[in-house]
């Protein structure tokens, strides 16, 4: 119906003032006389002049709210195109302010380690295997990015490590995968160990600080850092802390649970380590 009007509604209009036209004229054409058959007609009429007059005023009420309506559409499409744009702006604003920050961090971190050369880079997509925790970064082998190379945030903690390149993408296998093992000390009392990825463990998140020498003291909060030893990670970025101990009957340390510093969940940026001094 709102189709058809809108089509015909002009059409319809001209018809139905011809026909108010038609009688008018005829009334004109006997010089105001008004005999009996013009009197028969004129109370015929009547009535249908009034109906008609009525659709007259229907079909313009009609035609104008449906003019109104397609206006309102249009002006409700350009403000919903308009805030579409206002919210990607505000998103993309939100997104260069928090980039900003992470690069302010990375500033303070480049003034402690003058020999770390950084390449910035996007999480592209994550893993969906059970059997991994790795994701995907924007950047390759054409940026100088190499296998093994560290991976880290702006505060200084470890992610992970390069396990697959591409020219223009690269994989990184987090800290807590089951493929990973990083050389780690305890801050606190300096005690040595691997901090390495479990199946088991790696669904909860966590890693397993082992291979400690037989007497070594941890504790509940301590930090763990890279040693640096075997050159695969620059000494003294933070891996975690130490979240539980597990000890043999005589109180001998087995290992600890390590929660990772990395906000696995909310990274959207790293920084690789291309270079770096290695302390010997």
């Amino acid at each position: 119906m709102k189709e058809y009007l809108r089509k015909n509604g002009i059409r319809v209009g001209i018809l139905v003032l011809a026909v108010v036209l038609l009688i008018m004229l005829g009334a004109a054409t006997r010089n105001g006389r008004i005999g009996f058959v013009q009197n028969v007609t004129g109370v015929l009429i009547s009535p249908v002049q009034k109906v008609v007059s009525a659709t007259v005023n229907w079909f313009d009420t009609i035609y104008g709210y449906l003019y109104r309506y397609d206006r309102m559409e249009a002006e409700n499409e350009s403000l919903r195109a308009q805030l579409a744009e206002a919210q990607q702006s505000a998103r993309e604003g939100i997104e260069a302010t928090e980039e900003n920050a992470r690069l302010r961090e990375l500033l303070n971190l480049r003034e402690k380690h003058s020999d770390y050369v950084f390449e910035s880079s996007k999480v592209v997509l994550w893993s969906s295997s059970n059997w991994s925790h790795s994701f995907t970064i924007s950047k390759g082998s054409s940026s100088g990015i190499e296998l093994g190379d560290p991976v880290v945030t702006e505060y200084n903690a470890v992610v992970g490590q390069i396990t697959e390149l591409g020219a223009n993408w690269a994989t990184v296998s987090t800290v807590i995968d089951v493929d990973m093992s990083v050389g780690a000390f305890v801050g606190s009392t300096g005690t040595s160990g691997i901090a390495l990825g479990e199946y088991a463990l790696m669904k909860q998140g966590l890693a397993k600080l082992t291979y400690m020498a037989d007497g070594a003291q941890i504790y509940v909060g301590d930090e763990v850092l890279t040693s640096g030893e075997g050159g695969a990670f620059p000494q003294g970025l933070l891996i975690g802390r130490i979240s539980a101990v597990q000890t043999e009957a005589g109180g001998q340390v087995m290992y600890g649970l390590v929660e990772p510093a990395c906000p696995f969940d909310s990274l959207v940026q790293v920084f690789i380590i291309k270079d770096y001094k290695v302390v010997e």
